[in-house]
């Protein structure tokens, strides 16, 4: 064997032990980041479980608000709707009584200032009663004016309901 190929030998097996060397060193990085990774990856999904288990725990309280929202709103509405059908039948039976002149509506009469008094000008074959004068209405006219209070009656509840409504929703 010659010098040369002594040498050339040397270098080989220099350079077979430096890429061995390269390689172990090279496996044992791999290792330690396969670790550090799996180590990386549990932490990330120990961090996901916990934002899941909170995102979970918010949904169902929102869920749980809605559904007492709910059931406040539909208790509103049974109550107003029960008010709603009260003033109506109310209203019937007063028209009712209305038509059958069961019942007449009247007004105050504006007093004579000169007279300083409510005492009727004129006697009375029924009696003398010193209270406020008053003039029946016409039952159409009476029928007119118990039409208007109901419109008005139900617009009230329906306000009423509105409102209630708007206060169960808003925070």
């Amino acid at each position: 064997m010659t010098p040369m190929q002594k040498l050339a030998g040397l270098v080989v097996l220099i350079l077979v032990l430096m890429a061995a060397a390269a390689g172990a060193t090279w496996q044992v990085q791999g290792l330690r980041m396969d670790e550090k990774l799996a180590k990386q990856s549990a932490a990330h999904q120990k961090a996901l479980d916990a934002i899941t288990s909170e995102a979970w725990r918010q949904q169902q309280a929102e869920q749980d608000k809605r559904l007492a929202t709910e059931q406040q709103l539909a208790v509103l509405d049974q109550q107003h709707t029960k008010e709603l059908s009260d003033a109506q039948r109310n209203q019937a039976i007063l028209r009712d009584r209305l038509a059958t002149a069961d019942v007449r509506l009247s007004v105050l009469l504006a007093e004579d200032p000169a007279s300083g008094c409510n005492v009727p000008s004129t006697p009375s074959a029924v009696g003398v009663v010193h209270a406020a004068r008053r003039a029946q209405l016409d039952p159409a006219h009476a029928q007119r004016i118990i039409g208007i209070t109901d419109a008005g009656d139900q617009g009230l509840i329906a306000l009423r309901a509105c409102q209630a409504y708007v206060r169960a929703i808003a925070p």
